[in-house]
This record gives C-alpha cells, sequence and structure tokens, in this order.
C-alpha cells in the first residue's frame, strides 16, 4: 500500500481559540467543502469534534455518491484533532489538523495521509485524478477559510 501525503498551512487574522472552534464545530465542514461535491452530514445535528466522535457524510466525487465515517481519534483543544476514515473512498486516511498562534493569527496546518485501494491501479487513478482532485479541494477550502476569516476579522473593530 503506498501512502501518499499532503499537507497545507495557511495563517489567518484571528485568534486561536476563534479558529479552534470554528473548525470543532463539524457543521463548518459544508462551508469550506467545494458545493461540487454536494457535501452532507448525515450524522445527527449539532455535532462537535471530541475524541471518540464518529461523524457519518455523503459526497459526491465524478458523479459518484460515496458515503464516509470518520472517527476523531485525538482530540486536544485548542491545538490538534486527528480524524480518521473508517469507511469511505480511502484504503486509509490520517488527518491532522494543527492550530498554532503565530504573529498576525492562527497558522492552521493540514497533514493527511492517505492510500487508495487496488494496488496499480489505485496509483494510476491517484495520478490521473486523486491528487488533483485533494488539490483543488484543499485549494477551494483555502480560499473560503480566508474569506470567512478576513471578514470575520472586518467586523471586528480594532
Amino acid at each position: 500500500m503506498k501512502i501518499h501525503v499532503l499537507t497545507r498551512r495557511q495563517v489567518v487574522p484571528e485568534d486561536l481559540e476563534k479558529v479552534f472552534s470554528f473548525f470543532e464545530d463539524a457543521q463548518n465542514l459544508t462551508l469550506i467543502t467545494p458545493p461540487a461535491m454536494s457535501f452532507e452530514i448525515i450524522t445527527p445535528l449539532p455535532t462537535t469534534v471530541r475524541a471518540g466522535a464518529l461523524i457519518d457524510y455523503v459526497v459526491r466525487l465524478a458523479g459518484i455518491t460515496l458515503r464516509w465515517t470518520t472517527l476523531i481519534t485525538h482530540y486536544e483543544a485548542p491545538n490538534r484533532f486527528v480524524d480518521v476514515q473508517l469507511k469511505g473512498p480511502y484504503s486509509y486516511w490520517h488527518h491532522l489538523h494543527a492550530f498554532s498562534e503565530v504573529q498576525g493569527g492562527t497558522e492552521i496546518a493540514d497533514t493527511i495521509h492517505y492510500a487508495l485501494p487496488a494496488g496499480v491501479v489505485g496509483g494510476l487513478v491517484h495520478a490521473l485524478f486523486v491528487r488533483r482532485k485533494l488539490n483543488q479541494i484543499f485549494e477551494y477550502r483555502s480560499a473560503m477559510i480566508e474569506e470567512l476569516f478576513e471578514v470575520a476579522q472586518r467586523g471586528n473593530p480594532g
């Protein structure tokens, strides 16, 4: 099984507690997921990220509806949490969400380790589609996070 790694870092002009609070509210995933994916949480709401929390949702990729279940395995407010896929399109998915105070705000760091099923075929699908799609998803996410937190910052008289 070939493990791939995707890393992203972003600084937003907001305090650590507020940024972490945004991410621990699972409903906010809808705001930072591309609309074309038709992301929908099917776990009863409200759902908050905590150790042991299970979150079920559906997404659409390439016209296919996929059910996905993640488990929050680690939770250390306000600095990090980890979600792992229990059911979904990957044979392995481990996503570390890390948050730290930096000059000018809060750094958001994502580190995703993932693998596709189907051996050589999975490797080909990754090269032709999955790598590019994941990058697009996280580029959209980054743009939305920037917009949401800059709008929030503009709304706070300083």
